[in-house]
This record gives structure tokens, sequence and C-alpha cells, in this order.
């Protein structure tokens, strides 16, 4: 059967890293609040020459390099992101450029939190459908460009990142690596529990990132732990059967709780957001890359992406790698 196989992963990190403690000398704050309540301990933020382009661009040609793949192969770039560079174009047609694999398929996709398996999805129904042959899937996004430095509440919560994964559609066997099942879900009617209060047909403006975070967390676990059921259920597995859980990392606690709804053990879970803290779109990807590249996940390894974001949007995605 015709499936997209991940060949090879990739991710980008800003140079400058913000710890707790001097995020507590800019806003009224403390390091023991801060991880009690999200397990963070510091976020990497974008300085004015790094962009969400140039973070993206970054990835993929790590995720290239571990694929040994030349981006003039490359017929499909599909960029997960909330923070484009522009308004227009496509963030993604940049990366294109860059790469020097003009004259493909490019576009960005935007579903937030949820970005990268939306983006994922999509790209692995146009390789299978014959639209392209290979694929570049990134998520990445500069957040610290659209938070208020003084709301306490959600300053603290987020970093900018970028993570790649190159996708190449293959004919492989029933229990052959690839993408096994995916499935994706939206409610626009909590659109106010989590959004960003500008935009250019609204108020012209960028605006700033709002959220209430107590709802969005009871959306979060249950809402999470309903579509993995779905996608286990889709593709004849168990929880029991999974190697590694490669979660959205937007909070400690969320993670823990949709752990424990599933009856999922805490080692088999990838957790990077005491590091990088929420990087919305790119944070799927950067964990995955991170897993890879310290020895956790490995060939034949049986993998979950899970992720939820504003709109609400959520999702999840079986791999065999």
């Amino acid at each position: 059967m015709m499936r997209s196989v991940i060949t090879g992963s990739g991710s980008a990190l800003p140079r400058t890293v913000l710890t707790n403690a001097e995020l507590a000398e800019r806003v009224d704050t403390s390091d023991k609040w801060i991880v009690e309540r999200t397990g963070i301990h510091q976020r990497y933020i974008a300085q004015d020459d790094e962009t969400t382009s140039s973070l993206a661009i970054d990835a993929a040609r790590k995720a290239l390099d571990a694929a040994g793949v030349d981006a003039s192969e490359v017929d499909l770039i599909v960029l997960a992101t909330a923070t484009p560079d522009q308004t227009f174009p496509a963030t993604a047609t940049t990366v294109q450029h860059a790469l020097g694999c003009n004259g493909g398929i490019a576009f960005d996709v935007a579903a937030v939190c949820s970005g990268f398996l939306y983006a994922l999805a999509t790209a692995d129904s146009m390789l299978r459908t014959g639209m392209a042959r290979r694929a570049l899937v990134i998520g990445a996004e500069t957040f610290s460009r659209i938070l208020d430095w003084e709301d306490r509440t959600t300053c603290v919560l987020f970093g900018d990142g970028a993570g790649a994964l190159v996708l190449e559609v293959q004919d492989v066997a029933g229990d052959g690596p690839g993408i096994l099942s995916t499935r994706l879900h939206a409610d626009g009617a909590h659109t106010d529990l989590l959004y960003v209060d500008g935009g250019p047909s609204t108020t012209q403006t960028v605006g700033h990132l709002r959220m209430k975070g107590r709802e969005v967390f009871r959306h979060a676990v249950v809402n999470l732990a309903e579509v993995l059921g779905e996608v286990l259920d889709d593709a004849g597995f168990t929880a029991c059967d999974i190697d590694w859980v490669v979660p959205h990392q937007a909070n400690a606690r969320i993670l823990d709780a949709t752990a424990r709804k599933l009856g999922l053990p805490a080692e088999k879970v990838i957790i990077t957001v005491d590091r990088h803290a929420n990087t919305s779109a790119a944070s799927v990807p950067l964990a995955f890359d991170t897993g890879v590249r310290d020895g956790r996940i490995k060939k034949g390894d049986l993998v979950m992406f899970e992720a939820m974001g504003g709109g609400f949007t959520w999702g999840a995605s079986l791999v065999r790698l």
C-alpha cells in the first residue's frame, strides 16, 4: 500500500534563552510559580534577525540532511504557523525559495497549536493521491511577537522555534512504515477561550494572545484522550502498543493528565516543555526531533502525535517509523 513515510527530521531554536528567573525581573512572577503550574524552566526567544521563516529554513535544512535528500527533490512544502512573516505571501514560499526548490507546491496552514497535525494530514493526503512525491512538513513560530509581556498568566508559557519532517510516498507492506491513521477536529464555539485580539480585517493590528487557562486545560484533557482513542481504534491498536507519544508541549500538567486518562506510563511520553515552553505549531516536530536525536525514538517504533490549540482545533496521528 502507498503510505507517507518519515525519512528525516530537524529542528531549530533561537540563540537566546530566557529563564524563569530572568522573566521574573520583567513581570510579577517567580520560578517556583511557573514551574509548579506549567513545568517550564526556560524558553527560547527570537531576536530581531530571527524570524518564523529563518527558523523554518534552518529546521528544514537539518531534516533534509537527516533524510539524505537534496532540496531540489522536494515538490511540496506545508508550513504550519500562527505567526507568519507577513500577512501574505505564505511563509512557505519564502522557505521554498531559500532552499532552492522552486516550482513545486508551497503554502501555509493555520490551526495554531494543532497546526502541525493539520499540515501533516494535508501533506499525507497530497502524497498518497499523487499530487507530490516528497514533502517538507514544517511547524514554525515566533510566538514571542504576539505575547503581552505584562500578562504574567500567558507570557510565561510560550517560546519560539521550528521543527520539520521529510515525508516520502512509498509502497510498503501492511506492517511497514508510514502514517497509519490521522483524525482532526475543530469547534469554533470556544474561540473566546484562546485567541489573539487583533487581525488584518478587524483591528488592522497584530494583537496579543489571550487565554482562559483553566477552561482550556479542561477541554484539552477530554478532547485529546478522545481523539487518541479514535486513532487507535481506526488503526487497530491499543495504548499498550504505542512506543512513544509525542504531544503538543503546552503544559506539563496537561501531558500528565492525558497520559493518566489513557493509562500510558510517563516514560513513554516525550517531554520538552521544560526547555522549550509552548512553541505552538512547532512543539510536536521539535519534540519528535529531540527524541530521534537523543536515541529514544528508533526505526520501527509506533509513535503517536497529538495536539490541541485555539479554535478549538485538535487532532492525532499514528505513525510507524
